[in-house]
């Protein structure tokens, strides 16, 4: 599937997300913990974070602004975008596919929780790479995956309609970012024993000794 694809199936199940029964909790306790790894220097008022995937419900803005950080968003559902546009209208939202995002500038926190795996697997190296650069100094990349154990796809129609997910398998993910140069702070299966994982990883911070 391609990503415009994966749009559209998320334009159509956008009400999953609006029903008074959905989790609002859901994922924001990671969020916490990956935002405490920041250093004092980057939660002085003026540095940014983007949210990768960042759905309708908002639920993160208040975690992210808490931290004296300017929170953006970017989906590839136009239906997500319209309801989270609405409800935080002075917020910066972004409509577009992340593999081919221009990014405006560097981040001190990147988050995309339940969305990477919907990026084709063969551009998801690539893509990780680039969130590791967009990074500032000490900024954290912080995203949720399936931690298998090998690479592989698949699509399926759990929600509805039919959904792509891939998945780089846990040690290509950790492979990946030491090679980049970050430092892995946190990896958790948070809903074992399904594969659901997080992984929280730092660039390294500016050397300031003599």
């Amino acid at each position: 599937m391609t990503p415009e694809q994966t749009g559209k199936a998320y334009d159509s199940i956008t009400g999953l997300w609006t029903r008074p029964e959905f989790n609002s909790e859901n994922g924001t306790s990671s969020y916490r913990h990956a935002l405490a790894f920041l250093p004092s220097n980057l939660l002085d008022g003026t540095h940014f974070a983007l949210d990768i995937g960042c759905g309708c419900t908002n639920r993160f803005v208040p975690i992210v602004e808490d931290k004296k950080l300017a929170y953006e968003g970017i989906d590839i559902s136009t239906n997500m975008l319209d309801i989270a546009r609405k409800s935080l209208p002075e917020q910066t939202f972004y409509h577009h596919d992340i593999c081919s995002f221009n990014f405006p500038k560097q981040y001190a926190f990147i988050s995309a929780w339940d969305s990477l795996w919907h990026v084709p697997l063969h551009q998801q190296e690539a893509l990780l790479v680039t969130l590791c650069h967009q990074l500032e100094a000490g900024g954290v990349l912080m995203f949720s995956c399936g931690g298998v154990d090998e690479a592989g796809c698949h699509t399926n129609k759990a929600m509805g309609p039919e959904v792509y997910y891939a998945s780089l398998g846990i040690n290509g993910y950790v492979s990946l970012l030491v090679d980049a140069g970050m430092f892995i702070r946190h990896i958790n299966y948070d809903q074992y024993p399904e594969q659901h994982t997080v992984i929280i990883a730092q660039k390294p911070c500016l050397n300031t000794s003599p």
